[in-house]
């Protein structure tokens, strides 16, 4: 509530209720959402980025299959919305049967990714004031996949259903691992019950800002400058090690604008009055970023243009 309540005051000063467009003037809407995540990716040089194809409906099921070919994806990739939000329908599809079976259940395009099976994701959330020179990263969210530990006794329902985290998964998880439930795991034996790196799969994400310092600041700083019109967003990605993250050599899997968040507040115990006043100075800088673009000639949103991309927006989370 007093993020929103800041949110209209801002709105007053910039004499507009969607100043927040132009904080990346080459994202629509600037990344809050209905934004083209495969447009984005095509801004991203191929070095840092998972390979990723858009599929346009209508499709059919063979020309898919041609397509996975012909740019030699192999299984498991990832589907998810080209239009997605907070992990909404986002898929590793391990076969041509799960792909067709996510085209009969998902009407709308998609992207087909490479699945990345690097050991460690973060979200990396970076800055830059439009007449500066230099921005930097204010957050690093790491990411801890949903897992159980095997204790040698409890099968993997029993360990799944002792889990808060994953027993709200259920509904997911006793599809995904019907075949396994009376599995008894080794002690200490562990099983990842998800991969994707998203809070709403289950993912538990961490505060990581201790590890940013100057050289991860100028890696970072090379790439995001090396993406035209993009100030203000969050890098969500995969590397090998802490040492590859300082250099940017990851693998990118999406860029999300200013509709992302500093994640690192959703640690469990993270205090509350700090998160708040995180958010409030998120929404800070997207104006502060806004207005100087504004300055340089980029205009705001009409209320006309607004609503056509959440109409569009809304359109694509239908299924």
């Amino acid at each position: 509530m007093p993020a929103i309540v800041y949110y209209f005051w801002l709105s007053i000063k910039a004499r507009s209720f969607f100043f927040f467009t132009a904080s990346n003037p080459s994202i629509e809407m600037g990344g809050l959402l209905g934004e083209s995540k495969s447009e984005i990716l095509k801004a991203i040089t191929d070095h840092y980025k998972a390979k990723s194809k858009l599929i346009r409906r209508p499709i059919h099921a063979d020309k898919l299959q041609s397509i996975l070919e012909s740019e030699k994806f192999t299984f498991p990739i990832i589907c998810k919305p080209d239009l997605g939000e907070r992990g909404f329908f986002v898929r590793r599809i391990n076969n041509a049967e799960e792909a067709r079976q996510y085209m009969q259940e998902f009407p709308h395009d998609f992207i087909i990714q490479e699945c990345i099976e690097l050991p460690l994701e973060f979200g990396v959330f970076y800055k830059r004031y439009p007449t500066e020179t230099h921005g930097h990263v204010f957050s690093i969210t790491g990411k801890a996949f949903l897992e159980v530990t095997g204790n040698g006794k409890d099968t993997l329902q029993d360990l799944i259903l002792k889990k808060d985290r994953a027993k709200l998964q259920w509904n997911k998880l006793k599809i995904v691992w019907s075949d396994k439930w009376n599995y008894i795991p080794k002690t200490g034996e562990k099983i990842i019950l998800n991969k994707i790196g998203n809070h709403s799969l289950g993912t538990q994400f961490t505060n990581c800002n201790y590890l940013i310092n100057a050289k991860l600041n100028h890696s970072f700083d090379v790439l995001a400058k090396s993406i035209p019109g993009f100030y203000y967003g969050r890098f969500d990605l995969r590397c090998q090690s802490i040492a590859d993250l300082e250099n940017a050599q990851i693998k990118v899997m999406e860029l999300n604008g200013c509709g992302a968040e500093p994640a690192h507040i959703y640690q469990p115990g993270y205090p509350l009055w700090k998160a708040v006043i995180e958010i409030i100075a998120h929404w800070k800088s997207i104006y502060i970023i806004a207005k100087q673009n504004k300055e340089k000639g980029v205009a705001y949103y009409k209320r006309k243009q607004a609503f056509a991309y959440y109409l569009k927006f809304r359109k694509a989370m239908k299924v």
